[in-house]
């Protein structure tokens, strides 16, 4: 007669250890890579929403493969997605560092370069869905947000390793890794400084010549007056979207430039609107689940 009694305490003890170690991950960073065989430290951080959806995303900030802005296009942005009802990771992804923009060291030696970030990104998924329950979210309702290169990269994510990811959004991302619309510094970032000549690599990473049918929905944010990355990487993307019949919104704001992520003050006032709009997309989509 007492197994019932003895069931619920149980429960109720289950559900508080869940509680402490979720709080405790919602103040500490994490090394996605522990407890695997790889001996990198890779740190993701998360910004836990209380109550709200069991929605999740993962944010890449942008930096060209190079460095991180890991203020505007990450912390800021998981405050402001943690203060919306939607838990956030925002992912330190190897990059190649400031050494590799002044030196052409990585002709001798590897450095980090393709796949380390992307490896970095599907490590992230799978260690999020993994301990999902201990975040307090649905393992099957997990997202990214790339800003920029990081645009790039939750791209490649989708495209080349078809991550279990809801969705993608985007935000003034790198697209191309060919012709004149590319980005050079970061596809010499990206592929290193022996290899970013080959266009074996450069069509294998240029993501608008990669969008399949199971690639899933899409909100794509760019400016016309981008001077960083110019506006038509992201209206290639459109293009293969469109002619792929994957859903996603494209919304091109004629100012607003590059880089001003998640910031009340940066861009311009027009630009800034786009976070408003992906709360409406978001939310709309998941009626939609």
């Amino acid at each position: 007669m007492r197994i019932k009694p003895m069931k619920q305490r149980l429960m109720i003890i289950i559900d508080f250890v869940v509680l402490w170690l979720r709080i405790r991950r919602a103040q500490e960073k994490e090394n996605i890579w522990q407890g695997t065989a790889c001996r990198k430290n890779v740190e993701m951080t998360a910004y836990l929403a209380k109550g709200g959806s069991k929605m999740a995303v993962i944010v890449c900030p942008g930096g060209s493969y190079l460095w991180h802005d890991m203020n505007g296009e990450g912390h800021e942005v998981g405050k402001w997605l943690q203060n919306n009802g939607i838990s956030a990771f925002v992912l330190h992804y190897r990059t190649a560092g400031f050494m590799a923009f002044f030196l052409h060291y990585r002709h001798l030696f590897r450095g980090v370069r393709y796949p380390d970030a992307l490896d970095d990104l599907t490590q992230a998924t799978l260690y999020i869905k993994e301990h999902a329950r201990e975040y307090g979210i649905c393992s099957d309702s997990i997202g990214a947000m790339g800003f920029s290169a990081g645009g790039h990269l939750v791209l490649s994510g989708v495209t080349m390793r078809q991550l279990p990811l809801t969705f993608v959004a985007p935000i003034y991302p790198v697209v191309t890794m060919n012709g004149k619309y590319v980005h050079k510094r970061s596809r010499r970032a990206l592929l290193g400084d022996n290899r970013k000549n080959s266009r074996l690599l450069r069509d294998s990473l240029s993501i608008e010549q990669h969008i399949s049918a199971s690639c899933p929905p899409v909100f794509l944010v760019n400016c016309k007056d981008d001077p960083i990355v110019k506006y038509q990487n992201s209206e290639l993307l459109d293009s293969a979207l469109t002619v792929h019949h994957i859903p996603h919104l494209y919304i091109q704001y004629k100012t607003g430039g590059h880089g001003f992520g998640a910031s009340d003050t940066k861009g311009s006032p027009e630009c800034r609107q786009w976070k408003k709009e992906f709360l409406v997309w978001i939310r709309k989509l998941q009626t939609q689940e």
